[in-house]
């Protein structure tokens, strides 16, 4: 018993020692913060000084500027008065001498030999038309400031404050074409606020955040406006937690309340222990291995005689075969993979790349218990569309083993839309989201994708929901009399 107390007394000493270290150091780090913030203090003050000082310097030249305009102005109207005055007193002399002669006929031959009569001279000189009102006032008033208002804003200047928590918009917020938009607002108006940070993270649980079990946050920075599109996202996962905080240039606020939005798409890999052992499967790619199948036994016969042939369950949570041989592989000239993932209600949308030297490739759906050599197509039980790039490209749909011909560009991109409940299948350019084909029957089984390939390699895109576009042409497609799956009711 001494010997725990003693060993509890020296951790405890241990954790105290490191907590006093802890505390130095956080003294440590304060003095050297506080000395930090003095500094941008001093800072935004000459800042603000040298802003004061500029605005002067720019008034008191504006001062000088009109003291300049008005002297001009009043020393020029001097220079005429001088001027009208000396024109003034030469005339007011003349006519003065005119008056001391006394003698009419002396008068009037001083009058005719001037080149204008005095009376005249007088009348018109520059002093009866000369303005004696200033042209400018001493006035400046017009030039003063008032600074009371900006002094009252001064002296309310204080550290700046913590912004408050933004409100997100859940009604404004959008789920659609793999991005998500996510909206707030703040409480109140809040001039100071520099920008926004968003943080996201998937998730399988509705609600609020899990601390356990929970991925780590992904964050987007330095973002002004109120609103922000997260795009390229693979909605591998339900939902998405998301948060957002206000910054100004000193702090950052209190995060919003989180709010999950729902994400929920079709996620599947490709099942290697259903696939040829011609094709090479790697998650979601499948490679055409011609190398693969040396060791296998040759079967001839393109049709499966044996339509029990048992398969596995391919639903997420199956087993899997690990075995390459397994007797539920594709075989013969079945150059199929399936997905591991069924169909059983809702919509949902993936899409398929094929590369550019891919000589052959089909692109559809089928029940969950095709035989070993069926090909996509060509049951009762299986829906496609076929790319035959070999000597000559064709493009055909096919089910029950009728095919029809599309007159169509092939696109390097496959949309496939399946509305399980509806009874529909739709392949699409998934770039330009243009129809190519649709399918429309009563699924009465679940469905798994599938793939066949010979010659190249295909890339599986998952996680991905509806388009918009292609809902939009669904609701145009479905007011439609008239129908693209004429293979369907074919007998």
């Amino acid at each position: 018993t001494l010997q725990r107390i003693v060993s509890t007394l020296v951790n405890k000493n241990d954790e105290i020692h490191n907590f006093i270290d802890m505390l130095n150091h956080t003294i440590a780090n304060v003095q050297v913060n506080s000395s930090n913030a003095i500094s941008e203090l001093d800072e935004e003050f000459d800042g603000l000084y040298s802003v004061l000082h500029e605005m002067k310097g720019s008034m008191a030249n504006t001062i000088q500027q009109e003291e300049a305009r008005k002297i001009q102005a009043l020393q020029d109207q001097l220079s005429q008065c001088s001027h009208a005055l000396e024109s003034s007193e030469e005339l007011l002399e003349l006519a003065v001498q005119s008056l001391d002669i006394k003698n009419p006929a002396k008068l009037l031959e001083v009058e005719n030999t001037e080149p204008m009569g005095v009376r005249q001279i007088v009348t018109v000189a520059s002093a009866f038309r000369l303005s004696l009102k200033p042209k400018v006032s001493d006035s400046m008033t017009h030039l003063m400031v008032d600074f009371a208002l900006e002094k009252r804003m001064l002296q309310a200047v204080k550290f700046l404050p913590v912004p408050k928590a933004p409100e997100i918009d859940v009604a404004a917020c959008l789920v659609a074409d793999n991005c998500i938009t996510v909206s707030w607002r703040m409480p109140e108006e809040d001039s100071r606020i520099d920008h926004f940070i968003l943080e996201y993270r998937k998730t399988n649980f509705d609600g609020l955040p899990r601390l356990k079990g929970e991925q780590h946050w992904e964050l987007i920075d330095y973002i002004k406006a109120t609103q922000y599109t997260l795009s390229g996202l693979k909605f591998d996962t339900k939902y998405v937690n998301l948060r957002v905080q206000a910054c100004n240039k000193a702090v950052a606020g209190e995060y919003s309340d989180p709010v999950t939005l729902e994400t929920k798409a079709f996620v599947f890999s490709l099942d290697s222990t259903s696939s040829h052992l011609n094709l090479k499967v790697e998650d979601t790619y499948v490679e055409w291995d011609p190398t693969g199948g040396k060791g296998q036994e040759k079967i001839k016969g393109k049709e499966n005689k044996n339509s029990n042939a048992a398969s596995p369950k391919r639903a997420a949570n199956s087993p899997r075969a690990s075995a390459r041989g397994s007797r539920d592989r594709f075989a013969g000239e079945s150059y199929t993979v399936l997905g591991d993932t069924a169909v059983e209600s809702g919509q949902h949308y993936w899409e398929v790349r094929a590369q550019k030297d891919c000589k052959s490739y089909s692109v559809g759906v089928t029940y969950r218990n095709p035989g070993k050599f069926d090909q996509l197509g060509k049951t009762n039980s299986s829906w496609c569309i076929h790319i035959n790039n070999w000597l000559q490209t064709t493009f055909s749909a096919k089910h029950n083993n009728k095919a029809k011909t599309l007159d169509i560009p092939v696109p390097d991109r496959i949309g496939v839309y399946c509305d399980f409940d509806g009874g529909q299948l739709s392949f699409y350019n998934a770039n330009s989201k243009a129809l190519l084909h649709t399918f429309r029957t009563k699924f009465t089984q679940p469905l798994l994708p599938g793939f066949m390939i010979w010659c190249g390699g295909l890339t599986v895109s998952t996680g991905l929901q509806v388009p918009s576009a292609v809902k939009t042409l669904q609701k145009s497609e479905n007011g439609l009399s008239g129908s693209t799956s004429s293979l369907n009711n074919v007998a």
